[in-house]
């Protein structure tokens, strides 16, 4: 059966990797940006969109980077930092999406003066008022923040350490994001120590610019719950695509501890971790067993959102029982309490109207 965009609307989605200086709206990045007299490529709200996603389309990583210069310049301060994660959450939920976890990396959001503390304050601040905002406009979202560090900076035992600081009050992970090959997870083992000991759960962007190896590292040293992206693990399964395969101990691991890959369809294709959406090793990963889940990344530098992922998933054959066990995979993989997750699973269930 054919699902129209009405349909993939309907859905209930959950979303695990959804970066917030990657998802502003326009019309909110040209107001900011004016109001700090910070230039933008373009001041109308369609062509600065089309501007960024022909940059992320363009094969040039140094291309779909340059926005992040532009977002980021704008969220600096406690108000607009409020403000962009309130417009996410509301954002989110007129999209379908039941539960959403936000990542940033507060170290970037001080340059304005704002001390880390303040930067998650704001940030969950904004969450609490889309959250309810959006229950007034009808729609019933859960929201979280996961807090980023990045890799080739040197303040991972810092953000680690915010992170614990604000457990279950502004935030309900950790991950290490920016650039992934040349910067392994090694080079942060004091953070992760130290969030293994306080049982804090992590995820790793891995498996995306870089191989299998970095994905290992991530499950081994990061102890990583989640794989951020992780479609190249695939490289560590011979035989990948054909009938007779043999998985490597990395890809066995995932499997058996059906590690989620937070998979990010158009933004994989446009940093080159997959080739095309049909040809995309999610496919078959999940074929394997692998807990695959659908995420934007980047709603605003890639162009997309939770539903024209759905959407692109099933221009190349993904069906609502799809979509609907990748939605499920996400839930039981929120950084959430146990009862919680289930639930979160529950919603998912009813919302797809599944008998199990």
């Amino acid at each position: 059966m054919t699902l129209s965009t009405e349909d993939i609307l309907a859905l209930p989605k959950v979303v695990l990797h959804d970066h917030l200086d990657g998802g502003l709206r326009p019309a909110t990045l040209i107001e900011l940006a004016g109001e700090i007299g910070h230039e933008l490529p373009s001041t109308d709200p369609e062509e600065l969109a089309e501007i960024f996603a022909t940059n992320a389309n363009s094969g040039d990583l140094v291309r779909y980077l340059e926005a992040f210069a532009h977002t980021t310049a704008v969220m600096q301060t406690a108000a607009n930092l409020t403000r962009v994660a309130r417009e996410a959450v509301l954002d989110l939920a007129a999209d379908g999406v039941i539960y959403a976890e936000l990542r940033y990396a507060p170290e970037q959001h001080v340059s304005g003066g704002l001390s880390l503390q303040e930067v998650v304050e704001a940030v969950q601040a904004g969450i609490e008022e889309g959250v309810s905002a959006a229950l007034e406009a009808g729609y019933a979202i859960r929201a979280a923040a996961i807090l980023d560090a990045m890799r080739h900076l040197d303040r991972s035992a810092e953000i680690a350490q915010l992170a614990l600081d604000n457990r279950g009050t502004c935030c309900v992970g950790f991950d290490i994001a920016g650039p992934e090959l040349g910067f392994p997870a090694a080079n942060h083992r004091e953070a992760f120590q130290l969030l293994r000991e306080h049982h804090m759960p992590v995820t790793i962007h891995a498996g995306e610019a870089d191989g299998a190896a970095s994905v290992g590292e991530a499950l081994g040293l990061g102890s990583a719950r989640r794989i951020g992206h992780g479609v190249r693990i695939h490289e560590d399964i011979d035989g990948f695509g054909g009938e007779e395969l043999v998985l490597g101990v990395i890809a066995q691991h995932a499997l058996d501890m059906q590690i989620p890959l937070e998979c990010c369809p158009t933004s994989n294709v446009q940093t080159a971790a997959a080739s095309s959406i049909a040809d995309h090793p999610m496919h078959e990963l999940r074929n394997l067993g692998f807990a695959v889940t659908v995420n934007t990344d980047n709603r605003l530098v890639s162009g997309v959102t939770m539903s024209s992922e759905f959407a692109a998933l099933a221009e190349v054959g993904w069906t609502t029982e799809d979509f609907f066990e990748a939605t499920l995979a996400a839930a039981w993989g929120a950084f959430l309490p146990y009862d919680e997750k289930a639930d979160l699973a529950e919603l998912v269930i009813e919302g797809y109207g599944i008998d199990l």
